[in-house]
């Protein structure tokens, strides 16, 4: 049985390093979700503004998580996200953030704390993980400066 497993990060380069972590383990990166808020990137407005996901947005992530986007979300600004929920995006301009994070499979309550999250420009990282699995990866998620490492 899988679960999801969330975190938060002050730093995003540390929710990358936590993928490529999960990569070098040998497990599937296909479900993890990086959600960051451009506070916490370095790239200008005008390369967010043209999509242009490269550079500080999200790293080093192209090549290890599937789906890269920006988003305007209104009460949150610019949103470059990564992986399964980039697909959610599309119905967050209207609803927000915590509706494409509910359709991620966590709860509404914690998606509006993540959502809270966000805006102080924070990170969220969440992924799909077997039963087997699930201490690997809180333990990489705390290695690699991890707060609020939850399973749901």
């Amino acid at each position: 049985m899988s679960s999801k497993i969330t975190a938060v990060f002050t730093s995003h380069d540390n929710a990358v390093e936590a993928a490529r972590r999960v990569k070098d383990e040998g497990l599937r990166t296909s479900d993890i979700s990086i959600v960051t808020n451009e506070q916490n990137t370095t790239t200008s407005n005008d390369q967010i503004s043209r999509g242009t996901v490269s550079g500080g947005v999200l790293g080093g992530t192209a090549g290890l998580l599937l789906g890269l986007g920006t988003i305007a979300i209104p009460g949150l600004g610019m949103i470059a996200a990564a992986g399964p929920i980039v697909g959610l995006l599309g119905g967050a301009v209207t609803g927000g953030i915590v509706g494409a994070l509910v359709d991620l499979g966590i709860p509404q309550k914690k998606s509006q704390e993540y959502e809270k999250d966000i805006k102080e420009g924070n990170t969220v990282w969440a992924m799909d993980v077997e039963e087997e699995n699930k201490e690997t990866i809180k333990n990489i998620l705390r290695e690699c400066g991890a707060y609020k490492v939850e399973e749901h």
